[in-house]
Order: C-alpha cells, then structure tokens, then sequence
C-alpha cells in the first residue's frame, strides 16, 4: 500500500558528454546498465538530488570528455530498499537465489575501505525478485532505491560518512518524465 512514494525526484547521471548530447538535442535516452555487478540491478542509474557526485562519477570515468545529465523521476511502484517491507522482499530474494542456484553463488567483491564496489551477489538478488514477480505474474518494480553508506566518517567518532548517498536504478523507462542540463546557480541570488 505504501509503495509508490508520493512525489518526484531529481535524478543526476554522470555520463559523457557525447551521451548529454546526444539525449538533450537527438532526443535519445539513457541505456540501462546490465553488468552482473551493478548495486541495485539493471536499469538505468542515477544519483538522488546529488549533482556533485554524478559529476565526481563522471570526471572519473570520462576524464576531459565528461557530462552530467538530470532527470525528473516518478519512483512509481519502488522497492525501496530503506523500508521494511522491501528487506523482506530482499531476503526472500535471496532464498529464491540460493535455492536455485545452490552453488555457485555469486559474492560481492572489490572492497575499498569499507565499501563494496562490485555487488555481484545483490544485483543477482534484486535480479531474482524481478524474474520472480514476471514469472508470477506479481506487479513489477518501476524502480529501486538503495542507501549506500560509504566513505570515511565525517569526523572523528562520527555515524556521518563523507561518501553517503541514495541511488535510484528505473527499471521502467516511463518513469523518466524528462531530462533537462543542470544549472549553475547564479551567485547574486540565495538558493530557495
């Protein structure tokens, strides 16, 4: 009952700046991502409200050729993995992964501190219940919407990690209304 949130986001998407283009001028849209070891599944991924860190994402796969594209999101039906309901789902997920699997079961990997940089076993996860809820013929995930604590702490003894943030994977592309090029706030005026 409580599984569409009641709003719109703002998405940001580091890409090239090739791809901005190409989606602001030839009306193209952004492929969704289908590696093994993306966090929340595949779909197309963005970063919730956080033009910094789409950027910070970009210049480090892009170098000089780098772009930041944003998106006005309706998150629709969203397993929205900080409530509870959706860690249920998670952990059934799971169970369904390792009962037909049995072996061979997929790991995260590529720890850098504390973070997991590659989660294989959570996209097979979030992979899971998809295939599940099509094959049951059970309502399908528009989107989904991890936090992700990462990071060092912001000071000493902090629970605030430097790197934290929310990511949204849409599954569904009617759930991009539209992408538009991020601003540079004009200085002379306060932001609202």
């Amino acid at each position: 009952m409580y599984t569409k949130l009641p709003n719109l986001i703002l998405g940001f998407h580091g890409c090239s700046e090739e791809t901005c283009q190409k989606i602001l001028k030839e009306n193209e849209t952004l492929r969704p991502s289908t590696n093994s070891y993306d966090w929340l599944g595949h779909g197309v991924y963005f970063w919730e409200n956080n033009y910094d860190r789409a950027l910070e994402w970009a210049k480090n796969h892009y170098s000089e050729n780098y772009g930041v594209i944003g998106a006005v999101i309706d998150l629709g039906y969203c397993l929205n993995l900080s409530d509870s309901r959706s860690i249920g789902i998670l952990e059934r997920g799971y169970d369904m992964l390792t009962s037909r699997l049995s072996c061979d079961i997929p790991k995260n990997r590529g720890k850098k501190g504390n973070d997991i940089l590659l989660r294989d076993l959570d996209c097979a996860v979030i992979q899971q219940i998809h295939i599940y809820n099509g094959e049951a013929g059970v309502k399908l995930f528009d989107s989904v919407r991890g936090l992700f604590i990462e990071g060092e702490p912001v000071y000493n003894g902090s629970g605030f990690f430097n790197r934290t943030h929310i990511q949204i994977c849409v599954r569904n592309p009617n759930s991009i209304k539209g992408y538009f090029m991020p601003l540079n706030a004009d200085k002379k005026y306060p932001l609202p």
